[in-house]
């Protein structure tokens, strides 16, 4: 038998109201607190942190220096509830970082630095089509997919509007339907004829 609505509220909001407790804390120094925010969102500040790097190592660093910044600046977040996206903006920008980097050093591919397996594309031509990407389209791809961003939070992290990240969005999704596309067509014409 399911919750009734009200009691599902209720739990809610108490949710809400024990959050907004552990960012309170957590402004006033409990790293603990912190910690346990810190644990609600490092699955996905690690999966888009991955997506958009193409790194573990990398990624695992972007995430880190975005968690120590936002640990040292929490006490600057003004409304709790933006909690999350605060952190992804703080995160964003340590990729963008991290991408800058990889314009000036060339980094010598080692099983340490190869994207891995893991990450769970089930179709490699996904995982290639994406990687044809601009960086910066990957990561604004990932934070909607794998971050669950709307289109006006995704404008407050990038500076822009919500009509232009929608509009960009719906250009990615365009150029990954058309490589997919061209690559089943031609992965079609390839293949012998059954008889």
């Amino acid at each position: 038998m399911s919750d009734s609505p009200s009691l599902q509220s209720a739990d809610h909001t108490s949710d809400e109201v024990a959050f907004t407790a552990l960012i309170a804390s957590a402004q006033h120094g409990d790293a603990a607190a912190f910690g346990k925010l810190y644990q609600t969102i490092y699955p996905s500040l690690y999966h888009v942190s991955y997506c958009a790097l193409r790194s573990a190592e990398d990624a695992a660093d972007a995430v880190s220096d975005a968690v120590l910044d936002a640990f040292h600046s929490i006490n600057r977040l003004k409304h709790p509830e933006a909690f999350r996206s605060w952190m992804f903006k703080i995160l964003t920008a340590k990729i963008k970082r991290k991408q800058r980097e990889y314009l000036h050093v060339a980094v010598e591919l080692t099983d340490a630095n190869t994207p891995a397996v893991e990450f769970g594309f089930l179709r490699p031509e996904l995982s290639e089509a994406l990687a044809k990407l601009s960086d910066e389209d990957r990561l604004l791809l990932s934070l909607q997919v794998l971050g669950g961003y709307s289109g006006k939070e995704l404008a407050r992290i990038f500076g822009s509007t919500d009509g232009a990240v929608r509009t960009r969005l719906l250009r990615i999704r365009q150029k990954l339907r058309e490589w997919l596309t061209d690559t089943s067509v031609t992965e079609q014409r390839s293949e012998p004829y059954a008889l």
